[in-house]
């Protein structure tokens, strides 16, 4: 059976309560497929450690909706439970659909029913007002039950049920503020899984809150179905081409924002995903046709990506030879002269592209469209890429000749002109998924690799 967990708003407590019924599932032995709407990075690497099954991100914005279905459908298991994004209705308004994006668009799409948390820290009896608005906003999101977070006390929370039989609708699990477990976060939000010595410490915690903290009289029937549908577009999980390359990932620490999806519609071309470390090894993997760095925190280990020095000529001498280089935000910062962290102080990176990315206070965030400016024999003109930006980074220049014209997805109001081409390099702020891209990647490949 699936079930999503969505939250009337942002910072009402979807991650902390999605990965205990994450941890407590995984204790008892079930296998649990989890699913982030939206495209979030962070948040899936916590659901991959608890699982040990890849988090996919279920994004129509970035995709599609029939990449959406596909993907659900094809990645299932015993049980699904997809962690929501912002609040329930929070999407993009269109003529389609008026919260595009969003995960009610997620629930009316895939047809699987929400389990919403609501914030009680400073709600009684009006709790009532609340719930009943979301309920019936729109019928075809089958809201089927409540979670009542950083409820006070006991008296508080029977003035909450109060309020709750009014709407009449179960409640599915009560959360006191005083068993709130804080997950680690910085400047981007939490800090990845593979920084936090103790998360399996953490994940049994919330494990043992969640056995406690649930209903799990009301909530068992919704995950005893296994039923499972296979009705979808199985292209795009299929070996669409034999390219035969090989292909070096930087993965570490520093950088470890990539869709799962991307790795594995890389690999369905044909390629063999060769992993490195620019922190930790002296050099990257012989034998490659491509690099790929994506996206992460360089300005946190700025200091130990500056003191390995083997790596980054190993680097920059592969990108001199005109090795084909793609690189997503904290990839491209990497490629920069110097990084400015938050402190002001300046680290030496890899220098191959003619600027510095200084850490800014300012949060850069949302989805984009980007046109195409330039033809450079792989790419096309005007062709349009739909992206995500996710940094507190800012660039020292422009480009003499930028790639990109990124523009707001809602407004469609020009934000900046970005993107280097430089030897054989493509770098920009923009984080793309593939689903969308694959002839355009395999285009690349053959004409600059083979």
């Amino acid at each position: 059976m699936s079930l999503i967990i969505a939250g009337e708003r942002s910072g009402v407590g979807k991650t902390t309560i999605t990965l205990a019924l994450l941890s407590y599932l995984k204790s008892q032995g079930k296998s649990v497929q989890s699913f982030k709407v939206g495209p979030d990075y962070i948040d899936p690497m916590f659901h991959t450690a608890i699982t040990g099954l890849p988090c996919r991100n279920l994004d129509p914005i970035l995709t599609s909706e029939d990449y959406v279905r596909s993907s659900f459908y094809h990645h299932q298991a015993q049980i699904n439970i997809i962690e929501g994004v912002m609040g329930l209705y929070d999407g993009v308004p269109n003529t389609d659909y008026f919260a595009y994006g969003s995960t009610a668009h997620i629930a009316k799409l895939l047809q699987i029913p929400v389990i919403l948390i609501v914030d009680c820290s400073k709600l009684s009896t009006s709790i009532s007002a609340i719930i009943s608005g979301y309920v019936n906003l729109d019928k075809d999101v089958k809201i089927v039950g409540v979670i009542l977070n950083k409820v006070g006390s006991e008296k508080h929370l029977s003035l909450l049920k109060e309020g709750v039989k009014l709407c009449q609708i179960p409640v599915f699990g009560v959360w006191f503020r005083s068993q709130n477990i804080e997950l680690p976060s910085r400047h981007l939000g939490l800090i990845p899984t593979g920084e936090i010595t103790n998360h399996q410490e953490i994940f049994q915690q919330l494990a043992t809150l969640a056995q406690h903290n649930f209903n799990w009289e009301l909530l068992t029937p919704y995950l005893e179905n296994t039923d499972l549908v296979n009705n979808y577009n199985a292209s795009y999980f299929i070996s669409h081409n034999n390219l035969k390359l090989r292909v070096a990932i930087a993965y570490d620490k520093a950088f470890n924002f990539y869709y799962q999806d991307n790795l594995d519609i890389l690999e369905n071309l044909g390629i063999e995903l060769v992993f490195f470390s620019p922190l930790n090894d002296e050099k990257i993997p012989d034998d490659i046709h491509g690099i790929y760095l994506g996206g992460g925190f360089p300005e946190v280990f700025a200091d130990e990506l500056a003191q390995n020095y083997s790596m980054k000529n190993s680097l920059k001498q592969a990108i001199n030879k005109g090795i084909f280089t793609y690189a997503e935000c904290g990839g491209m910062m990497y490629l920069s002269e110097k990084i400015i962290d938050f402190n002001g102080k300046s680290w030496e990176m890899i220098g191959v592209l003619p600027n510095t990315a200084t850490m800014d206070k300012k949060l850069t965030l949302g989805y984009r469209e980007a046109n195409i400016l330039t033809n450079y024999n792989i790419l096309i003109d005007n062709f349009t890429l739909k992206g995500h930006e996710f940094h507190r980074a800012k660039n020292s220049s422009i480009p003499i000749s930028p790639i990109l014209e990124i523009k707001d997805y809602y407004t469609q109001q020009i934000i900046s002109y970005q993107g280097w081409k430089m030897k054989n390099v493509y770098a920009s702020y923009l984080h793309l998924h593939f689903a969308n891209y694959i002839s355009l990647i395999v285009n690349i490949l053959k004409k600059q690799i083979i």
